[in-house]
């Protein structure tokens, strides 16, 4: 999206996922740079920011997964944790930098599975090792920004997000994906569990929303926001498994596994009526277009189509609808 653009992209991070969408795609070839380092590297990290002389950094670095952090929890708040302090002092070393983004997730917040969305000012928390993380990444950068000059920074909250690329074991999308491509019943372990699900690129348009408004006015548009679909996309784990079933086609279905699982949370949805109002963003993509978009991407990719091409098609197809709700809104 930052490419199609014009803006010039350098990427830090690991090596990708075997089978992930940098892979499929070779996203290699759209970055002016790019360095394979663990950002817990402090010194890699800051030298990678300092000679790549960014105008604004996206913090998205993470491991992001609730189960693996009960496996892994020390690597867990390393990366969480200290890998945001790490982004934080090289953001603060380079004077390039005019505006820092930190992408935290919708479960930062203290979960007491209120119906009503979280929104920005309500506690935060985490039960859960994967959660907790997030939660002290997202004090960290709050007290960082309160306690030393650097420059302006924005943290974003969102959850749930799916679409056509992803890989990582253990989350519902590629798992519903690949059992349906392998002719297999998929496993649910919480089909009751409620969620906000939002397309991915309904995501990324917030952020980079709010990126350049940040850049625009460091003052106004600094702090917290959350970006979440509205509550008609606060849909159960089933719902999300029945729709992606009947959009795949003949054969695909899944089962509850039942039994004891590490704690997930039930309920947690957020309230976006701030971007709504300031940054004027909201989901283009409702519930049942979300799921559509993503069953499509992963079944066009399975059937032999370029990752890259079918990748671009959808962002140029939801830069359209973008502007005829931009369009609309607007009247």
């Amino acid at each position: 999206m930052l490419n199609r653009r014009g803006d010039q992209v350098y990427g830090l991070a690991l090596d990708p996922e075997p089978g992930s969408l940098f892979e499929k795609a070779d996203l290699t070839s759209i970055y002016s740079g790019e360095l394979r380092a663990d950002i817990c590297d402090v010194d890699s990290t800051q030298n990678f920011v300092t000679t790549a002389k960014p105008d604004a950094i996206i913090h998205m670095a993470a491991q992001p997964l609730v189960r693996e952090s009960y496996v892994n929890p020390r690597k867990t708040m390393e990366t969480n944790v200290m890998g945001t302090l790490a982004v934080l002092e090289a953001a603060q070393a380079a004077p390039s930098v005019k505006a820092l983004l930190v992408v935290t997730t919708d479960k930062v917040y203290r979960n007491v599975n209120q119906r009503d969305g979280y929104a920005e000012e309500d506690a935060l928390g985490g039960q859960d090792p994967y959660s907790a993380s997030k939660s002290m990444a997202d004090i960290l950068t709050q007290s960082w920004v309160h306690s030393f000059d650097g420059p302006p920074t924005a943290i974003a909250r969102a959850g749930n997000v799916i679409g056509g690329g992803d890989v990582c074991a253990d989350r519902l999308v590629p798992d519903l994906m690949a059992a349906f491509a392998r002719g297999d019943k998929a496993q649910l372990r919480y089909p009751g569990a409620v969620r906000p699900w939002q397309h991915v690129l309904d995501c990324l348009t917030g952020y980079v929303a709010l990126l350049d408004a940040l850049l625009e006015n460091p003052t106004k548009f600094s702090g917290s926001w959350n970006f979440g679909p509205p509550t008609e996309s606060f849909r159960s784990v089933a719902d999300l498994a029945n729709l992606a079933a009947t959009t795949w086609g003949t054969g695909a279905g899944w089962i509850d596994t039942g039994g004891d699982h590490p704690h997930e949370a039930e309920l947690l949805t957020l309230d976006a009526s701030k971007a709504n109002q300031e940054l004027g963003w909201r989901d283009a993509l409702d519930f049942e277009a979300s799921v559509a978009w993503t069953v499509n991407w992963f079944e066009r990719v399975n059937s032999g189509a370029s990752a890259m091409e079918v990748t671009q098609n959808q962002i140029e197809k939801f830069e359209e609808l973008t502007q005829k709700v931009i369009t609309v809104a607007g009247k």
